[in-house]
């Protein structure tokens, strides 16, 4: 599991999505990450397929995976 507190009240992990191949397919895994309840910062990279999200508390998976979802992409998990 890769998630650790930044700074207090601050939570990061690093998801692996499949199927990103450009800057489009990033924003939309972004845009749809970020409208999740106390997600604070997205980062998705199409090259690595890693998504890191900072939110103030952990994520609920499945929260994550929905999102993932919607924009169109696979959550394979916890990098």
């Amino acid at each position: 599991m890769t998630a650790h507190t930044d700074t207090p009240g601050s939570v990061t992990t690093v998801y692996q999505v499949s199927g990103m191949s450009c800057g489009h397919c990033e924003g939309s895994v972004s845009g749809e990450i970020s409208g999740i309840a106390g997600v604070t910062s997205v980062k998705a990279v199409a090259s690595t397929g890693e998504v890191t999200v900072t939110s103030t508390a952990p994520l609920d998976e499945e929260a994550v995976r929905a999102a993932v979802d919607e924009a169109g992409f696979e959550l394979a998990g916890q990098a």
